[in-house]
């Protein structure tokens, strides 16, 4: 199930460059254990899709995930050996803009030594360096 916005307001849009630390995103708010971003990445919806997957497969559908992240920014590219000019290329993919501190997936339900390994195996499928964060008090 591949994540993608359903009416985008624009079409396409420009490639940006992704500065600064993350404005929101960076507590957590649903579980217990978060998979916090490191650095400055785009991921796209594929990405994010295989390291759910990854996740899912090693928990055995135990506890519950959480995605924070959403890809709402279009990548468009030109055909291969295209000449130059004619405008934009079609949209081929969709991706999030992540900077440093943004929460990826949250996970409540589990051991904690499950989620780290479930993260991990989570953040091998990302373009980011990423770390196991867990909520303050939690003694688990």
């Amino acid at each position: 199930m591949m994540l993608l916005p359903s009416r985008p307001k624009y079409r396409k849009a420009h490639k940006g460059r992704i500065r600064g630390k993350s404005k929101g995103g960076y507590r957590l708010h649903f579980g217990a254990y978060g998979l916090k971003s490191l650095d400055a990445a785009r991921v796209t919806s594929r990405q994010i899709e295989a390291a759910r997957r990854a996740m899912t497969r090693h928990l055995k559908r135990s506890g519950k995930m959480w995605i924070r992240i959403f890809p709402d920014v279009p990548v468009s590219q030109k055909p291969a050996e295209a000449r130059q000019g004619k405008g934009k290329g079609p949209v081929e993919y969709w991706i999030c803009r992540v900077k440093p501190g943004r929460i990826l997936f949250e996970l409540d339900g589990v051991p904690q030594a499950l989620a780290a390994r479930a993260f991990e195996l989570a953040t091998a499928k990302l373009p980011l360096k990423a770390r196991l964060v867990k909520r303050i008090g939690d003694s688990s």
